[in-house]
């Protein structure tokens, strides 16, 4: 059954936020509020976690999951980053952008993209999940949180709580989200000479980053 936690969107309560960081600490996924939709989080470097998160959302290893880091010095352990691609993460982040990058030895190999070695990565600009990602120390691992079988993602906690409370260890509820996903932008051909290529149009503004 999952815990459910009310939290206040611009001033959380630290203690509600503790006892979030340690049901992931446990391996447990909660559903948290980002600046697109709710998302599924879960801790990077637990396998059985990480195959609950995909179960839930019923997605194979195909799939890209995403590294929500706190800022861009964390996103760098994570991903090969150049010039000319730092400069634009800079610009969007932190916002609802998901940038598609090469994926460092730091990654695990059972999180990159199977034949691309790529990774999902970003830094979201909500204060409850900023500081849940402090609390716990390093990036999380997520997923725009997309019930099975259909294409809009979810935005209100309480539904979330209905639906997926015996699969949840715990529901994050800050209030109604944006009811749409970020916005995908693979950067891996910039590292060869090539381009941006937009994958998803979402939230993110595409002139921000100058698409």
């Amino acid at each position: 059954m999952a815990q459910y936690f009310e939290v206040h969107p611009e001033n959380p309560q630290a203690r509600l936020l503790k006892q979030t960081a340690s049901l992931l600490d446990g391996g447990g996924i909660v559903a948290v509020p980002t600046d697109s939709s709710y998302a599924l989080v879960c801790q990077l470097d637990n396998k059985s976690a990480v195959d609950n998160l995909r179960r839930i959302r019923q997605v194979d290893d195909k799939h890209h999951l995403t590294l929500l880091c706190r800022d861009l010095s964390e996103l760098a352990n994570y991903a090969r980053v150049d010039n000319k691609q730092y400069r634009l993460l800079k610009m969007a982040t932190p916002g609802p952008y998901t940038f598609i990058l090469e994926a460092s030895r730091e990654v695990p190999r059972r999180l990159s993209h199977p034949s691309r070695k790529t990774i999902g990565l970003r830094v979201p600009d909500h204060k409850v999940l900023q500081d849940l990602l402090a609390l716990h120390g390093g990036p999380l691992l997520g997923t725009t949180l997309i019930p099975p079988g259909e294409t809009e993602p979810m935005n209100d906690a309480q539904d979330i709580r209905a639906r997926f409370e015996h699969q949840l260890a715990a529901v994050l509820d800050a209030g109604a989200c944006p009811l749409e996903p970020t916005t995908v932008v693979d950067l891996t051909a910039i590292g060869t000479g090539g381009d941006a290529v937009l994958v998803r149009a979402g939230r993110g503004d595409l002139s921000a980053i100058g698409l």
